[in-house]
């Protein structure tokens, strides 16, 4: 009775580590992917302003009142 009890505890450790190591291998995959995309936001944002000083003097249109006002 005592290795039946002993196996089972063996196996729900293998399987707790098995999810550990790919909750681990996900949390890394997100990692990298937000590190891309906030690379990518970054270079859009900068085209952005690039963009608004290339037209000139003109407002920016995130600081223009919306026509409401």
């Amino acid at each position: 009775m005592g290795d039946d009890r002993l196996e089972r505890a063996e196996e729900e450790l293998a399987h707790l580590r098995r999810a550990v190591d790919d909750l681990s291998d996900v949390v890394a995959r997100q990692t990298r992917e937000i590190e891309a995309l906030t690379r990518r936001v970054a270079m859009l944002m900068d085209r952005a302003a690039e963009a608004e000083a290339a037209a000139g003097g003109a407002v920016p249109l995130a600081d223009q009142k919306p026509p409401h006002w």
